[in-house]
């Protein structure tokens, strides 16, 4: 969305609202679907799949990740990615860490087909919109900014083409991810209970919840409020490669294991950055976790890390 002037504050704004969408429950709308009401400003303002692709070529790795991918498949782990992001970006990074393509689940995106669909005056409607959407205060308060979207997203947009647009896209977030998971875990052969989820955001908790249930292992990594509560576990960290002993220890021990070695390290402590573990399934209070969550989270996303 940085890609042509105030994208971010668009998506910003639209962010905040994807999370407000969430947390009432709106009917057929799932977290992470910010990436289909974007897409109406991507095909405005002439961004392109080799745009995303290109910017895909440009992201950095948090620590750690590339050691930990490995060291799992070469303890005959299977890995696999469940991402709402965009099929473009998603698969040029997986392919980087060495996961297979049939093991990611992602977004579909055919951006270039739908650029064709806009016309004139559905062009002119969008515009009104993201000028009325720039006048909000940033960042906005949660009403006027409902409110104005409500009204675009809903009772204008629907009878344009840019209506179709958004209904063209799918993301994978929420219930969609849980979907995915079971479908890995039919092709796998393996219970949920056997599987190791690990996520971060609002388009993260309901599988956290599901794996969580199940008796598996739901890991909150730099987690912010909408995915913490529903893990059995909580790391923040600058690298992810702090949780292969913790993967060594579910292999060899299951879940008994995992909660011995989380609860010993959460009474030695993490240090700066890393290695701050905490054993959350169960726990009532998760409010001076949180705030060392959202102490790493921004080191690490830096300006995404206040994104639901």
């Amino acid at each position: 969305m940085r890609l042509f002037p105030d994208g971010g504050r668009v998506f910003a704004a639209i962010s905040r609202y994807d999370d407000l969408l969430t947390l009432e429950e709106k009917p057929d709308y799932e977290p992470g679907d910010t990436l289909a009401l974007i897409v109406p400003f991507l095909v405005l303002h002439g961004v392109t799949e080799r745009d995303i692709v290109a910017l895909a070529a440009q992201a950095p790795f948090i620590g750690g990740a590339q050691d930990l991918i490995s060291r799992l498949q070469y303890r005959i782990w299977k890995v696999y990615c469940i991402t709402t992001t965009y099929e473009q970006y998603a698969l040029h990074l997986t392919q980087k860490l060495g996961i297979y393509a049939h093991n990611v689940a992602c977004t579909p995106f055919p951006l270039d087909r739908l650029r064709l669909t806009m016309t004139a005056q559905d062009a002119a409607t969008l515009r009104q919109m993201e000028t009325e959407l720039l006048a909000l205060p940033s960042p906005a308060e949660d009403a006027p900014l409902k409110s104005l979207l409500d009204r675009y997203f809903w009772e204008k947009l629907p009878a344009t083409s840019i209506g179709g647009l958004i209904r063209q896209v799918r993301p994978v977030g929420g219930q969609r991810k849980v979907a995915a998971l079971e479908r890995f875990a039919q092709t796998a052969a393996q219970p949920l209970s056997r599987w190791v989820y690990t996520g971060d955001s609002i388009t993260d908790a309901r599988v956290l919840q599901t794996v969580e249930a199940a008796g598996g292992l739901a890991i909150a990594f730099n987690a912010n409020q909408y995915a913490l509560p529903h893990a059995t576990v909580g790391l923040a960290s600058t690298h992810i490669s702090d949780l292969a002993d913790l993967l060594d220890a579910w292999s060899t021990g299951g879940r008994k294991a995992a909660e011995r070695f989380v609860k010993d390290k959460e009474k030695a402590g993490g240090r700066d950055n890393r290695g701050h573990f905490h054993w959350l399934s169960g726990r009532q209070d998760i409010g001076p976790v949180l705030e060392v969550h959202r102490r790493i989270r921004r080191a690490v996303r830096e300006e995404a890390g206040h994104l639901g």
